[in-house]
This record gives C-alpha cells, structure tokens and sequence, in this order.
C-alpha cells in the first residue's frame, strides 16, 4: 500500500489509495491510526477512536456499494478533522433506497452522524467523493 503523510505543519494530511477488496476498511483503519498516533497532541483519544470508526465505514461503504478505484484523504488540524473517501462510481447516496431497504445494513451514515460528523457527498471526475467533516 503506498502511503503519504504530508506533515507540514496544519493540517497534517494522509492520501491513500484503496484496494478493490475487503481490505480497504482494514488498510485505511491501520493509515489513519498512524495518523492519529502521529499526531495525538491535536486530536484526543475519544475523537481518534471515532475518527477510525468513521473511516471504517466510509471505506466500507464505498467498497460494498461502488466501483473503484478507491481512495482515502484525512486533513487533521486542532479542533476539526476532514475525512474524504472517493470512489468510481458516480451515483449519489440514497440514488438506490429501494434496493437499500431489502438488504441487510444501511446504518453506515447514520453511525458517521451520530458520531457528530456533516456529511457531503460531491461528484468528482467518474465517481464521486463522500466527506465527513468533525469538529471538536
């Protein structure tokens, strides 16, 4: 998995890409906890835990429910946090909720919400990026 953390000064920055597979949640899991572990004195224990949640299911949204390629930004600076999660598919949440509500799941963003995140969602090249922003 190639990694770049660009750490110069505010904010602290880590730009992934993402496997097509499973494993996506997991590798952005273990990058953003080496972020937050990088920069603990910005970001408290209680906000990088949920941080990691976040990006988890971001991740794994992104891999369940689009195409690829994948990939993961965080921005970390004291007090606010970006998490950014970009896929190859252009359609936007809710475009399938007919379908959503025959499967399993669906609590993703409800989870980021309550976490306290705002979310957006902005079409980008082929596909689109989700954005989960949270402030502390």
């Amino acid at each position: 998995m190639d990694t770049a953390f660009a750490l110069r000064g505010c904010p602290a920055t880590l730009d992934i890409p993402l496997p097509a597979s499973e494993q996506a949640a997991r590798q952005a899991r273990k990058a953003t906890a080496r972020l937050l572990a990088r920069e603990a004195d910005i970001c408290p224990l209680d906000v990088a835990e949920d941080l990691v949640l976040i990006v988890s299911e971001l991740v794994g949204n992104a891999v369940l429910h689009a195409a690829g390629p994948y990939a993961l930004t965080l921005s970390l600076e004291r007090g606010r946090a970006g998490v950014t999660v970009s896929d190859g598919t252009a359609d936007l949440p809710g475009d399938h909720r007919e379908a959503q509500r025959k499967e399993p799941g669906g609590r993703g963003l409800k989870i980021v919400r309550a976490l306290g995140a705002d979310l957006f969602v902005s079409p980008c090249g082929r596909g689109k990026q989700v954005i989960a922003v949270l402030t502390w």
